[in-house]
């Protein structure tokens, strides 16, 4: 998929912040897990790399020492501060704190629909275009790595798996993205399958 065919998924209309978005979450899997009846407000960047050899999904790794999702696999991103316009100008400003990577490097595309996590988060994912080339800054404190995946991997249906685990004697399901050994998974495998639904990639 191209940058033209990615941009051509994304009209005015999903930039705009009074779009009015449909709610994914944890609970997709898992009817009878409710959403919490207070939620907090967040952001993430989407951040999709353009290389000639095809676009890739910029990822992180979270430090193992954070409280909250300590290890795992995530995009940049963070809860909205009260000088936050907007979710765009949150994602941007998280990425840029978490990755170094500035806001003049990425052309925001738009929204997709908004992802309730069961920690009480509702977070709006900011889809943006990367151009090459640029060079990242991760805050050791919250970054153990920056990677990158194919595009074309997270596209293909066969990629995304449902798995299962046991939290506190109830059975709870959640999408994966296995790749090589890295284990993507909870809020972010969610949002890539909101991604390649909104690419046209049946998942």
């Amino acid at each position: 998929m191209t940058p033209s065919d990615i941009r051509s998924r994304f009209g005015p209309a999903s930039r705009s912040p009074d779009r009015i978005l449909n709610r994914r979450g944890d609970d997709d899997l898992n009817p009878g897990m409710g959403r919490p009846a207070i939620l907090k407000p967040a952001a993430v960047l989407v951040p999709i790399v353009e290389h000639a050899h095809g676009a890739t999904i910029l990822l992180t790794q979270r430090t193992a020492h954070l409280t909250s999702h300590g290890g795992q696999i995530s995009f940049p991103g963070g809860r909205l501060e009260p000088a936050d316009p907007d979710a765009e100008h949150a994602a941007l400003r998280e990425t840029e704190e978490e990755i170094g990577l500035p806001p003049t490097r990425i052309e925001v595309l738009g929204r997709l629909d908004v992802y309730v996590t069961r920690t009480g988060y509702e977070v709006t994912p900011v889809v943006g275009l990367i151009r090459p080339p640029f060079i990242l800054k991760p805050d050791p404190n919250e970054v153990a790595e920056v990677f990158e995946v194919p595009l074309a991997f997270i596209l293909d249906p066969v990629s995304c798996e449902r798995h299962h685990r046991d939290v506190r004697g109830e059975r709870r399901g959640f999408w994966v993205f296995p790749y090589g050994d890295r284990y993507i998974w909870g809020a972010t495998a969610g949002m890539l399958r909101n991604l390649c639904d909104r690419l046209g990639a049946p998942a």
